[in-house]
């Protein structure tokens, strides 16, 4: 098989903000290369603009897994569709969902990738698979059920509520009787995490002051907050949690761009004296729940308990572009973008 093969590359490592300038196209023949046990060559079809990406491009002292390297492709979440296999869960012309690199075909080892690779249910489509059920999803599913643990009745903060996770964590805890309380940046963010994921306050953190907002919207203190910013929100929120409140973090955003560590809160005696509990997780923890979690998805998307709220853009052109909106806030959702026809 021989076919072209297009890739964005690392051109530069940021010190700073992101840009066009740090990315790089190149396109070239791709001979299939030999495939040792284990292995599988994938053709991919859509990748998801992942928040956590950027960190990934950073120096190794500062990504806490192994850094793209400079002049190598980018990689990221990505539905794929097996070309060949040396791997007996993946059969040719099966999709599958797992981290790749940004270009056309890939070769993956699944049982020594960093994060999980799962198979595809037959007739979901790529996009599907990628957005509503997709590793985005599953992170927000493990991440407030499993170590959030929310109650009927209690509050949920949600930080980046209009992104791929937030979206789905304000929707998860709605489903589970809690209050959800969106943080994003925007009054038209804010305004559609009210409408579209009914969440019950939405925090313009560009806009309003966070801290006086949620002693309003939160009088009783926040009994959960899923974190993926990071920096003063999360400061803030420590000083509003409930007693015995649970904060996770999934990610942390506003130190992605910057050449600091991510900050802790600054008064731990707060975490004593509130009984708080911080926990950090990745999905690959519940890599053996995975797909039972995926079945629930499906199951409430089937009876009108989710909504799916996804940026589809076309064409492996506008992967950098697309990307860079995530910091903007050009997006709602999950974003996404589509390389192949029929993804």
């Amino acid at each position: 098989m021989t076919a072209r093969n297009r890739q964005w590359l690392l051109k530069s490592r940021p010190a700073h903000a992101l840009s066009l300038e740090h990315f790089a196209y190149r396109e070239q023949a791709f001979q299939a290369p030999h495939l040792d046990a284990g292995q599988v060559l994938v053709r991919n079809l859509a990748f998801s603009c992942a928040p956590t990406i950027r960190n990934w491009m950073n120096a190794a002292d500062r990504s806490y897994r192994a850094p793209i390297g400079i002049g190598e492709p980018i990689f990221g979440p990505a539905c794929a569709q097996v070309v060949r296999s040396e791997h007996p869960r993946f059969a040719p012309g099966s999709l599958l969902i797992g981290v790749s690199r940004w270009e056309d075909y890939s070769v993956i080892e699944p049982d020594q990738a960093f994060a999980p690779v799962l198979s595809v249910p037959e007739g979901m489509m790529p996009t599907d698979a990628l957005g509503l059920y997709g590793l985005n999803s599953l992170t927000a599913y493990f991440g407030l059920l499993k170590i959030g643990r929310p109650q009927p009745g209690e509050t949920v903060v949600i930080s980046a509520a209009a992104g791929a996770v937030g979206s789905m964590v304000v929707q998860l805890a709605k489903l589970n009787g809690c209050r959800a309380i969106g943080i994003a940046g925007g009054r038209q963010k804010c305004t559609w995490l009210l409408q579209a994921c009914r969440a019950d306050g939405a925090i313009d953190y560009k806009s309003d002051d966070v801290a006086a907002a949620l002693t309003g919207l939160a009088p009783h203190g926040v009994n959960v907050f899923f974190d993926n910013v990071g920096g003063e929100l999360l400061q803030i929120l420590v000083e509003h949690m409930a007693v015995h409140g649970r904060i996770v973090v999934c990610g942390q955003v506003s130190a992605y761009d910057s050449d600091l560590p991510a900050p802790g809160p600054r008064d731990m005696m707060r975490v004593v004296y509130g009984r708080l509990s911080i926990q950090g997780f990745v999905l690959g923890d519940f890599l053996d729940e995975a797909d039972a979690a995926r079945a629930d998805l499906v199951r409430w998307f089937g009876e009108g308990k989710l909504q799916r709220h996804e940026d589809v853009r076309a064409g492996f052109d506008v992967l950098p572009t697309a990307f860079l909106e995530l910091f903007s806030g050009g997006n709602r959702g999950a974003l996404l973008v589509t390389i192949a026809a029929g993804a």
